[in-house]
């Protein structure tokens, strides 16, 4: 009755946070070791396969046997500022190795330069391999020929005319914010700080077609908050505007980034921003009073508390004025669109869903339950064998 078309050829690949081990202190969403959940659709056939991110965690993690690594769930209060001082000592006596990064590549995938990597922000990213089955195979850790010596965030941006990946990454020492260039051909251009004035958490940010956003959101790493108040490490200032930095994306430092206010709030994730006469646009999902304790241990009753709104940002460099306006009422997050239209002026269509089939395309039974996860990417057949020469 159903039938995977031949246009479908290529692999579904869906990465969420999977603990291997019982965590020490509470569980964090954004702590679980990366899984990757593929479906491989070949010639009106599909296969269904999970495999964790082989990260240098993960395998020094199953050698012990047990949870080492310091986690975001361990973050909180005097037992936090133990865990810190812990993991100093375990990398100082070498019982755990750095060298290889802490990270557990279970937020985001991308495709960029004939390589599928797997993305955590607190580390650079990790090379994965589909194999001709559809198997998916970890293939080790990038760093650009040693030219990226920070973390690397889980939301880079590649420029579907330029072939160019444009990233950055976050630090709780200067330089806060770090920007990069990827050229089309996996060369790593020089870093470019960008100067903020306190440690805060960026976990997205934008591309136009001349432009690279970046957002100043007061959502800021306070150790001594953590302890004295026992709370996260990461905790929200609701007295801060927002500010959002437009700057060249070609330039060489920082000179030439313009800083926009906003009224308070915080965004994890942006939909698409594009340029329209002398206004840059972005159309984000905006967060107001963000607690990531919301997302600490049993979450699904917490999760009604979060009002993430899609809104639209308006930032003209002429008058240097910015505005905004809601285009829904409902939450929303995690948005996508076609990636051809990556920082290019995309549109919204709005589908009345009364009059949609209910009898779908396929239906593809899964062999188990696939838990809740992050980010998805759908890796296009071509993309498969090209990948398949590494």
């Amino acid at each position: 009755m159903y039938e995977l078309q031949e246009c479908l050829n290529g692999e579904f690949v869906r990465v969420g946070p999977n603990p291997k081990f019982a965590p020490v202190a509470g569980y964090h969403w954004f702590d679980g070791d990366g899984m990757v959940h593929g479906m491989r659709i070949k010639d009106g056939k599909a296969t269904y396969v999970s495999r964790y991110v082989s990260t240098s965690r993960l395998k020094q993690e199953e050698y012990f046997g047990g949870a080492k690594f310091m986690k975001v769930g361990d973050l909180k209060g005097l037992f936090g500022l133990l865990m810190v001082n812990m993991q100093i000592l375990r990398a100082k006596l070498k019982v755990l190795d750095m060298s290889y990064g802490n990270g557990t590549g279970n937020t985001a995938l991308i495709y960029h330069h004939g390589k599928l990597l797997a993305l955590s922000e607190a580390d650079k990213p990790y090379v994965l391999k589909v194999l001709e089955d559809g198997d998916l195979q970890t293939v080790g850790l990038l760093d650009y020929d040693k030219r990226l010596t920070h973390s690397f965030t889980a939301h880079p941006k590649v420029d579907p005319f330029t072939g160019e990946m444009f990233t950055f990454g976050y630090s709780h020492t200067p330089p806060y914010i770090t920007y990069r260039v990827i050229s089309k051909d996996g060369f790593m251009h020089d870093p470019i700080p960008i100067t903020v004035a306190d440690p805060i958490m960026m976990h997205d940010f934008a591309i136009t077609e001349n432009y690279a956003i970046f957002m100043d959101l007061p959502l800021y790493f306070r150790p001594k908050e953590m302890v004295k108040e026992k709370k996260l490490i990461f905790t929200f200032d609701p007295t801060k505007k927002a500010r959002f930095g437009v700057l060249p994306r070609y330039a060489k430092d920082e000179l030439l980034i313009r800083w926009f206010e906003l009224p308070n709030c915080f965004i994890f994730h942006n939909a698409n921003a594009w340029e329209e006469e002398d206004e840059i646009v972005l159309i984000t999902c905006r967060l107001e009073n963000p607690d990531l304790d919301m997302v600490n241990g049993p979450v699904k009753e917490k999760l009604e508390n979060f009002k993430n709104e899609l809104y639209e940002m308006r930032f003209n460099l002429k008058t240097g004025l910015a505005s905004q306006k809601k285009l829904s009422e409902s939450a929303v997050d995690f948005p996508r669109v076609n990636e051809s239209y990556t920082g290019r002026k995309s549109s919204i269509h709005v589908i009345d869903a009364k009059t949609m089939s209910s009898d779908p395309v396929a239906v593809v039974e899964l062999p188990h339950r696939v838990p809740y996860g992050f980010h998805a990417f759908f890796v296009t057949e071509e993309q498969l064998q090209e990948q398949a020469k590494l």
